[in-house]
């Protein structure tokens, strides 16, 4: 029973993605008079590829870049501060530890979107507003990533070893970046992946806080392109340019998976060593 409900699972995930594979490869008339979930008779994947690349003067290559800066920059920035904030959780002591990891947990509970508003407010206070630092700054505090280190630290990280680099005359961030990071690259790799793919499909707030088309990701961009295949008068051969986006936005997060592989595997291997 449990491996069926898996493969329904299975199939609901990869079905979508299979659509957007089969609709990138066909003509705006084949996306309309074909079956869905399987290929046309004229591939046109290359030429599609080529519209969706000159499209508005190529303005899709400065969404993807403007993207995976927006998206790299978060998740690095995120995955540090969940490691010290984790750490220092689980390893120390200090008053009102508690409520301040409660408000951790409160925060997780809060969705995304209701604070989009309060940010574009704060932003706009401090003249950030369609900057990058406007879609960068908030995605910099992930309270999941925190609550993922804390728990991975408790059990990746015994006191003995921050106990020994202390008689040893190491300072704490010494201990922390020489002595226990390699033991914690699983779960920093975790938490960087989880950043990463939640500022790369981020769409709300970019759409809020950005005006100007130079600065928008790859989500807002598409969806721009999306309504103004709706609208008609011609704009619906846009489907197949944006059906071909989307394939595209979603390489650079497999390929970001596939990476951070290596780190998952190195970093149990280093943490058996070690301990």
């Amino acid at each position: 029973m449990l491996t069926a409900v898996l493969c329904i699972y299975l199939v609901y995930t990869l079905v979508p993605l299979f659509y957007v594979v089969t609709a990138s490869t066909k003509t705006n008339a084949d996306l309309f008079g074909t079956f869905g979930l399987w290929f046309a008779g004229e591939f046109n994947l290359w030429q599609n590829l080529v519209d969706l690349f000159t499209h508005q003067n190529g303005v899709f290559s400065r969404w993807l870049g403007n993207t995976f800066f927006y998206s790299l920059t978060s998740a690095v920035g995120a995955a540090i501060f969940a490691l010290l904030a984790g750490y220092a959780f689980a390893k120390y002591e200090f008053r009102g530890k508690k409520l301040l990891f409660a408000l951790v947990l409160g925060a997780v509970m809060i969705p995304q979107t209701a604070l989009v508003i309060p940010l574009y407010l704060m932003l706009s206070k401090i003249g950030l507003l369609n900057t990058p630092l406007a879609v960068i700054l908030p995605s910099l505090v992930f309270p999941p990533g925190v609550f993922l280190m804390r728990v991975y630290v408790d059990e990746a990280v015994s006191n003995e070893i921050i106990d020994a680099g202390r008689v040893d005359g190491a300072g704490e961030l010494h201990i922390l970046s020489s002595l226990t990071f390699r033991l914690l690259m699983p779960g920093f790799a975790t938490v960087f992946i989880l950043a990463f793919v939640a500022a790369w499909n981020n769409y709300f707030l970019p759409l809020v806080v950005l005006s100007t088309s130079e600065n928008f990701p790859v989500t807002v961009g598409l969806s721009i392109w999306y309504a103004s295949a709706t609208l008609g008068s011609g704009g619906n051969l846009l489907f197949t340019v944006v059906m071909t986006g989307a394939l595209v936005s979603i390489l650079p997060v497999i390929l970001a998976f596939l990476i951070m592989q290596r780190f998952w595997q190195g970093g149990l291997s280093a943490g058996a060593v070690k301990a």
